[in-house]
């Protein structure tokens, strides 16, 4: 690499695997459990100082606005892939005119995401079957959230440059600064002024705005090793490149977050109790998973450097190792779900019969923490391929034949329990993982014939 390159962006090529992921991933980490506190603070604050409607708008709404968040998360994924093929490859002058397409293309998807959640609210809540209750509160958070859709895009794809260039502690910062401003906004408008649901929206969309501002100034005053003009932001022949690899992501966290938002669904249908004990879960979740998520996202930089340098032993290295120390963060927390979920679940509101039902649901999803690893890490390993399409193919497949059915299925029975519903998410994992085992076999076997 180039003398720039070597000062601005982590080389992943060589030393040890376990040092240098982990090194990068525990940022990554860092910034996904403050990332996943906007909603976690909102649905606490609200559900401290709000009422049990609003607690359920705010569960609701939240969902709605993850669908959004991890399908953007999935599409600038491409831009973090490229980059680090770029770099692996010593081809730095490439970077300019992709991050130049990839700002045109997150442009139009925000303009019309903007259009979409401020002209539709009310429409989504009642598509989410938000109970009648919290289906006004659903609509505000909704809309709201929709007004900031510009700044929640634009963190999103300022952090995927960064951790294309092996830097994943700048975007730590980024959203750092905007948990901060998050809690801040939320016990202000929310304890404060008893703004209850509105709030909450408002102080995610404020937070989410300083975080941005803050990462631009950053962004200007670092010397990175590439050049971004102004005239490079335009359709050119990346648009192509970002498509093929972003499409298939941003698809699958998109269905992935569409058989959650059905499983929303489902349960609402069930009452306000179990929509809201499920919301308590379905936050909790969101911090379980982040071990084998931010696993995930690393292995494909770390794995694209290695790829576009040759080294494939290191990329298959890699992906064991975050296999194994994924999963035994599993187990413990497996563990503790299993005979302790009912404290998680107390953290988020006083109400007994929520806290029960948050604990229900949580003792179904538990044996998730055990198999997400393993499956997360092969979609890291093909991610890291530029196999984007297989991995969106396996996501669809666990989604309509296992997830959706099961959970479906669960809910229709004469006393529905929350833990079976929550069986369907370990039973889709599983099944994924069979079909990441045949064709990681299949996809070595082939490029050991190609050598």
């Amino acid at each position: 690499m180039n003398e720039i390159t070597e000062k601005t962006s982590a080389d992943f090529t060589t030393g040890s695997i376990p040092k240098k992921l982990l090194a990068f991933m525990l940022p990554v980490f860092g910034a996904l459990v403050l990332q996943a506190m906007y909603g976690a603070v909102d649905l606490l604050v609200v559900g401290r100082f709000g009422t049990t409607a609003g607690l359920s708008g705010v569960s609701t709404g939240s969902s709605v606005l993850n669908l959004v968040t991890f399908t953007i998360t999935g599409f600038a994924m491409s831009l973090t892939i490229s980059i680090g093929r770029y770099l692996g490859e010593n081809r730095p002058e490439k970077i300019g005119p992709l991050l130049g397409a990839g700002i045109f293309l997150f442009l139009v998807i925000s303009c019309v995401l903007c259009v979409l959640m401020i002209a539709f609210p009310r429409q989504i809540a009642v598509l989410m079957q938000s109970p009648a209750e919290a289906v006004g509160y659903t609509a505000q958070y909704t809309r709201i959230c929709g007004i900031g859709i510009f700044f929640i895009v634009a963190y999103n794809v300022i952090a995927a440059i960064f951790r294309g260039l092996g830097d994943s502690r700048t975007p730590l910062v980024f959203v750092a600064i905007a948990c901060a401003v998050n809690v801040v906004g939320d016990l202000l408008f929310v304890a404060v002024f008893h703004w209850n649901v509105a709030g909450a929206a408002i102080a995610t969309v404020l937070a989410q705005a300083v975080s941005v501002v803050m990462s631009l100034v950053i962004m200007v005053k670092r010397d990175l090793p590439f050049t971004l003009r102004l005239r490079d932001v335009k359709p050119n022949h990346e648009v192509g490149h970002i498509a093929k690899i972003g499409a298939p992501l941003a698809l699958q966290e998109f269905l992935t977050q569409l058989s959650f938002l059905a499983l929303c669904a489902f349960v609402n249908t069930l009452g306000l109790t179990a929509s809201s004990g499920y919301g308590v879960a379905s936050k909790i979740i969101s911090f379980i998973m982040l071990v084998p998520s931010a696993l995930s996202q690393s292995l494909s930089s770390f794995i694209s450097q290695n790829v576009g340098a040759g080294r494939e032993d290191r990329a298959r290295n890699a992906m064991k190792f975050s296999m194994g120390f994924a999963f035994c963060i599993g187990v413990v927390i497996f563990l503790f779900i299993w005979f302790r979920g009912y404290l998680a679940s107390g953290i988020f509101t006083t109400d007994q019969d929520v806290i029960k039902a948050g604990w229900e649901y949580l003792r179904g999803f538990g044996a998730e923490t055990m198999v997400t690893p393993f499956l997360f890490s092969f979609m890291g390993y093909f991610n890291g391929h530029e196999k984007s399409f297989f991995v969106m193919c396996q996501g669809m497949a666990q989604t309509f034949i296992v997830r959706l059915p099961v959970a479906w299925l669960m809910s229709i029975q004469p006393h529905a329990s929350l833990q079976h519903i929550g069986y369907a998410a370990p039973l889709a994992t599983s099944f994924g993982i069979v079909i990441n085992l045949v064709y990681y076999m299949y996809f070595t076997r082939k490029k050991a014939l190609v050598r």
